[in-house]
């Protein structure tokens, strides 16, 4: 009898070990959700946004325009621990948090070009910080980052004005913190900067509008994505400069890996078209491969807040453009009727620091949404799943990239392999049911486990604003394969003795 038992649990080992080899580079061992999905306040503007996770307390904090609410996290899931009510400072946009330090980024509700503010509160005790813990910052703080050694927190500072045309269009720019002292300087993204790259919109009536900021790991450089204008700049941490404003190019959707599906109106079906698209990046995050870093960008695209029918419209109704082309938005200052250029990239990139891009995820996400059964064709004449928040972790030795898709019908977030930039590969899409347009990903490990954290803003009141958790089991590095498998062997070996008896 125990000689069957050892057989039967060898054989059993093997076969599972044998079924996962192959994908040992490019997927994971499983994944699943944490628990049932949090779903947050239907009123009060207490929903889901941006996430951050805290070490030290183990929980996650998740912003969303009236406060945060902090959430235990566990491997059943998440749970309520406490929220921390901003509604009397004003809008919180982005939140950050390092060494048990959270810090918020809160625009004016007064009026949105004045100041915004910056405040810092203790994880432990989720009250503000003793000593200086509430900053000025520039117009309208979007969206804010700490340097990898935590010394300085960056902002930037979008400075949208109330209405376009504006006489009062503030200058966008970058704040920055710096801890010990609190003590802020910023720099704006006015002047003359000088400029490189193609496909960078230089004839639009408001200012540069920072959205996103990545800093490399030692903490001299950062870049500043400028989403409405195609481009990102360049900021020397040393010298406090701007040194270069990069226009990112045109995508061009007449090749097949960039097919896309131009129509709302159906049916679904992705075709080469003479058409053209601003990446136009929102997120973006920086990851070092040996010795060079690299960016990764989720390229939603967006036109002017506000006055989207002053700064798009279709190209059918605006130059007589035939179908299937004639339901396409496009930018007005960047179209002709023979040269089409619409919102966003609808994937996401991985450029070089100089703007070069490496790898381009082509019509991967559009393809997988609609493999799935999740594409919302109403958004094909937009910019189709509008790829907006970025993550990155190492697990086992190899890096992922998670990346949010605002427009499907349930939310979806796909998961690259972005070990080697150049060679990049598609390993999964996680779909969660009863919910929509991920805002905000955070990935983190706690004891030992890899997570996936996804902030949900949700579609109404009753459908999405929440946030939902995956455990991401890796596949054992080769060591460990080497292991179990002589493991596997002792086990074989000690059933042969078995038998000879």
């Amino acid at each position: 009898m125990q000689l069957h038992r050892t057989l039967t649990l060898t054989a059993a080992v093997a076969a599972a070990f044998a079924s996962t080899t192959p994908a040992m580079a490019t997927t994971f061992a499983s994944m699943s959700q944490a628990g049932a999905t949090y779903l947050h306040a239907t009123s009060g503007g207490f929903n889901a946004e941006i996430a951050a996770y805290d070490a030290q307390t183990r929980t996650l904090w998740v912003s969303g325009v009236s406060g945060v609410d902090v959430l235990n996290v566990a491997p059943t899931g998440l749970s309520f621990n406490s929220r921390i009510d901003l509604s009397a400072f004003g809008a919180i946009n982005s939140i950050a948090i390092h060494n048990g330090i959270a810090a918020f980024a809160i625009e004016s509700t007064v009026n949105r070009e004045l100041p915004g503010i910056v405040q810092f509160y203790n994880t432990s005790t989720r009250s503000l910080t003793s000593g200086v813990h509430t900053v000025s910052v520039g117009s309208l703080p979007d969206m804010l980052t700490f340097t990898a050694d935590g010394s300085k927190l960056l902002v930037a500072n979008e400075g949208t004005p109330n209405t376009y045309p504006s006489l009062t269009d503030p200058t966008g720019g970058v704040s920055i913190i710096r801890m010990s002292d609190r003590t802020v300087t910023t720099i704006g993204l006015g002047g003359s900067i000088p400029t490189t790259g193609s496909g960078l919109r230089g004839v639009v009536p408001f200012n540069y509008e920072p959205e996103y900021i990545a800093v490399n790991k030692a903490g001299t450089k950062a870049w500043v994505t400028l989403q409405e204008h195609n481009a990102i700049a360049t900021l020397d941490l040393a010298t406090h400069q701007f040194t270069g404003i990069t226009g990112l190019g045109l995508k061009d959707y007449s090749l097949l890996k960039n097919a896309i599906d131009p129509s709302n109106t159906g049916p679904v079906s992705l075709i080469q078209v003479n058409l053209k698209g601003a990446y136009q990046p929102d997120s973006v995050v920086a990851y070092d491969v040996g010795d060079k870093t690299f960016l990764v960008m989720a390229n939603e695209g967006d036109a002017q807040d506000q006055d989207e029918p002053g700064d798009i419209g279709r190209a059918g109704a605006l130059y007589g453009t035939a179908a299937p082309l004639n339901r396409i938005n496009v930018i007005k200052d960047m179209s002709s009727a023979e040269n089409l250029v619409s919102m966003g990239g609808r994937s996401f990139s991985i450029r070089g620091t100089d703007g070069t891009i490496v790898y381009d995820s082509g019509n991967i996400l559009d393809a997988e949404a609609i493999a799935r059964g999740i594409y919302d064709d109403g958004r094909s004449d937009d910019k189709g799943v509008e790829p907006e928040g970025v993550a990155l972790q190492s697990i086992n030795g190899r890096t992922y990239a998670f990346i949010g898709l605002e427009r499907t019908t349930k939310g979806a977030v796909a998961i690259f392999d972005i070990t080697d930039p150049a060679n990049s590969s598609f390993v999964d899409m996680i779909v969660t049911n009863g919910t929509k347009r991920p805002e905000g990903v955070v990935s983190f490990a706690q004891d030992g486990m890899f997570y996936l954290a996804i902030a949900n803003e949700g579609a109404s009141a009753t459908d999405g604003m929440s946030t939902a958790l995956y455990s991401l089991a890796p596949v054992p590095e080769p060591e460990t394969w080497a292991l179990l498998l002589a493991g596997l062997g002792v086990l074989g070996l000690r059933a042969r003795r078995q038998k000879s008896r």
